[in-house]
């Protein structure tokens, strides 16, 4: 599988991110419109795609939910510098993680190395974890709810894997944020939130219709105890 694809019709930065990656020894390939690189993105060939928000050929939410009707392939959203309702759009819609422009490349490599990580998963190990109807197997990165396969990122399955080490304790959003994203938490970044909130969604409420994952206002979040 390639490394990287780069949807972006900045031809100059796909350019200087091509270079920035070949020093890490990463492969680039670089699409500059949104219908040619849905193409390569559903294709399978790579496995971090990094997204721009505006795009000609469709916008880059546009391929994000074309994208996320057949893969689950990691994505990480390019948004403009404020644009915070984008960033909270593209985590919704299936985001893996967002930088906003303009950043620096150095940035942008620490977050594709912790999006690679996660997507790899932890070393082989046959553990599984479950409470509730929910089952988690670490080794093939799969979660079921009531015995059916659902589609997960690769953060919301981090996410679910460190709520169900922790069944019964709250977990700061600093805790999910190093160990879900690999950074440091921000007071204005509502990454974890998101993430949060689509797990909430995908796992549905237990068999008395109580919520999974309990907000603890002021300190983070709690995967509470079921039968």
């Amino acid at each position: 599988m390639g490394d990287i694809l780069v949807i972006d019709d900045d031809v100059e930065l796909c350019e200087l991110l091509t270079e920035y990656f070949a020093d890490e020894g990463l492969a680039v390939e670089a699409v500059h419109d949104g219908a040619k690189g849905l193409a390569r993105a559903a294709s399978g060939a790579h496995a971090i795609v990094i997204l721009d928000v505006m795009l000609p050929g469709g916008n880059g939410f546009e391929v994000l939910r074309k994208l996320r009707e057949s893969s689950s392939v990691p994505v990480l959203m390019l948004t403009a510098r404020g644009q915070d309702v984008d960033r909270i759009v593209g985590l919704e819609m299936g985001a893996d993680d967002y930088l906003a422009k303009p950043f620096h490349p150095r940035e942008l490599i620490a977050r594709v190395r912790a999006i690679g990580r996660r997507a790899r998963g932890p070393a082989p190990t046959r553990e599984a974890l479950a409470d509730g109807g929910v089952e988690l197997d670490v080794e093939a990165r799969t979660a079921r709810v009531g015995g059916a396969v659902i589609a997960l990122t690769s953060a919301e399955l981090d996410l679910l894997e460190t709520l169900l080490r922790s069944v019964g304790r709250v977990v700061s959003r600093d805790a999910l944020c190093e160990r879900v994203l690999g950074r440091r938490h921000s007071p204005f970044d509502r990454s974890i939130d998101v993430h949060v909130s689509n797990l909430r969604r995908k796992l549905g409420p237990d068999a008395d219709g109580l919520e999974r994952i309990k907000t603890v206002r002021g300190h983070g979040y709690l995967w509470a105890r079921h039968a």
